[in-house]
């Protein structure tokens, strides 16, 4: 949605109460949705957070319902992630789907050079989410992967493959899925997704791919980004980080490690316009492409000595 309508800044200010009224908005996606609301007098609160969706999409619908489901789960174990304010989960207050949320402190941008506890300290955060079990419901399904309602598989086989992404799916496919007890996982654990102050992670953002699942899908998640952002190194800062929080070793790495690369089309330009939003514009396709099949063929390769 391109524009903010009166009655959704009504909604908006009235759901912060205090008499406030929206004095400035400004787009937190390539000047676009969500939007970031100053009030005015700031006494209650001075921002807020407005992610709108539109009520006639079943996809919005199903998405805003996860991420309402999965920031009320984050509020009550205190992980890193706003806090709710209100939500209009079918457009009848707000004029459109609406999640209003409180403003992180830090910065999503993603540096051309990480450091190691800047990495460690994303493994931290996804270990945090692995310490809450969670059975599977309606908002919050059982997730097998990242990035779980799109059908990457497919859109391979629509716009073509290589034999390395093959080979992983077959490999995959032969493969029984880990069992064992499902947790709260974000879904879409990559640094777009998260905060910053220095290498300090102050929070996880954009909660619409969360469910119940295996706590290799963030874990995976997170270092097979690292790798893609920084080189195949930065995927063990991530690990290190993340079994010193959990207090003990990743399980079925290997394999989680696969699922996360399979998460891509043959072709990583499609990824580099959100990249160059988040200022890496020396990430092309050529580089995530090489970066990608690094890390996949590193997991099949541990897969492979996993299992003799």
């Amino acid at each position: 949605m391109s524009e903010l309508s009166e009655e959704t800044l009504r909604w908006a200010a009235g759901a912060v109460g205090g008499g406030v009224r929206v004095a400035a908005v400004a787009g937190l996606r390539e000047d676009a949705n969500p939007w970031l609301l100053r009030f005015e007098p700031a006494g209650r609160a001075e921002a807020a957070v407005l992610r709108l969706g539109d009520p006639d999409d079943p996809d919005h619908c199903l998405r805003f319902g996860t991420e309402v489901a999965a920031l009320r789960i984050a509020g009550d174990h205190r992980l890193p992630a706003a806090r709710l304010i209100a939500a209009d989960l079918d457009g009848a207050e707000a004029g459109a789907l609406a999640v209003l949320t409180t403003v992180l402190p830090g910065d999503s941008k993603i540096p051309p050079v990480a450091s190691a506890e800047r990495l460690r300290d994303l493994g931290a955060a996804a270990a945090a989410l692995q310490a809450v079990p969670l059975t599977p419901r309606a908002a919050l399904p059982l997730r097998t992967r990242s990035i779980a309602d799109v059908d990457f598989a497919a859109r391979r086989r629509e716009k073509g493959t290589t034999a390395l992404l093959t080979a992983a799916e077959e490999r995959l496919d032969r493969l029984p899925a880990p069992e064992g007890p499902t947790v709260f996982v974000h879904g879409d654990l990559w640094h777009g997704n998260t905060l910053w102050s220095g290498d300090r992670c102050t929070g996880l953002v954009d909660w619409d791919c969360a469910g119940a699942g295996s706590a290799g899908i963030d874990l995976g998640g997170a270092r097979f980004d690292a790798a893609l952002m920084f080189g195949l190194p930065a995927a063990g800062h991530v690990l290190e980080g993340w079994q010193r929080a959990a207090g003990r070793r990743a399980d079925r790495l290997a394999y989680w490690d696969v699922v996360a690369a399979t998460c891509t089309l043959a072709d990583m330009a499609f990824c580099v316009p959100v990249l160059r939003d988040q200022g890496r514009p020396d990430l092309d396709a050529g580089v995530l492409g090489e970066r990608r099949d690094a890390f996949l063929s590193a997991a099949l390769a541990r897969l492979d000595a996993d299992e003799r």
